[in-house]
């Protein structure tokens, strides 16, 4: 990545942070907080655990869609087979493993849980469990561990990494990388305090999550990528 397009990046994505009264995107950081409150595979019906975990006041568009909904088949996992579940989630934020191979195995453990659950209610129509494409997953980690993890989205991603000049432009899905990527970003960004500073004047302390979280980089990203004029 070329250096001087990130700085000028950072730049105006500060400007834009500064003019705004009201963050398009500020209820991801509701959603984090959601989440760090409730998360707790102890709970005695997880499902309803993990229900609550992934709730927010202002829309549902992080895990549903008109056509994509992650969240519904997991809770129907949960349910199904809650011990399988549970150790799937154990594995995915074991943050002593390697993250690509705890991907894989989580993918994986959706793929047999999908099958054995149409084996069980075999008039179902469920064909996908949503996971696939990894934006799911990576909102697991980030919801999770925000200082280490951000929601993932490969067009965005492409497009940042096009406008920065990268080497290697992503041709498909590489969540390893992305999170490189992203936590390198973060360190440009915490170079000048004032971006998460303008970032901060537009959450709210008892709403939204206040500590170090890679959702800026997200955000910065999701600005080169929108933003024709940036230069």
């Amino acid at each position: 990545m070329v250096l001087s397009k990130i700085q000028t990046a950072i730049t105006d994505y500060k400007q834009w942070l500064q003019q705004q009264r009201h963050h398009p995107f500020v209820y991801t950081w509701e959603s984090v907080q959601q989440f760090q409150a409730c998360w707790n595979p102890e709970d005695t019906d997880p499902a309803s655990m993990f229900d609550r975990s992934l709730q927010n006041s202002e829309t549902r568009r992080l895990w549903q869609t008109e056509a994509w909904y992650p969240k519904r088949m997991m809770l129907e996992f949960w349910r199904f087979e809650p011990r399988t579940v549970r150790a799937m989630f154990d594995d995915l934020f074991n943050e002593t493993r390697d993250i690509e191979a705890r991907i894989g195995r989580f993918l994986f453990g959706c793929d047999t849980l999908l099958r054995d659950y149409k084996r069980a209610h075999p008039t179902s129509v469920e064909n996908n469990h949503y996971h696939d494409d990894y934006r799911m997953i990576a909102l697991y980690l980030a919801f999770r561990y925000p200082e280490h993890y951000a929601p993932y989205n490969f067009e965005v991603f492409r497009d940042a990494m096009t406008f920065f000049q990268a080497r290697d432009i992503p041709q498909q899905n590489d969540l390893g990388r992305y999170f490189k990527v992203q936590r390198t970003l973060m360190t440009f960004l915490e170079k000048d305090p004032e971006v998460s500073k303008a970032m901060a004047r537009l959450l709210h302390p008892r709403k939204h999550y206040a500590g170090k979280t890679l959702l800026l980089t997200e955000d910065f990203c999701r600005f080169v990528a929108g933003r024709t004029n940036v230069r």
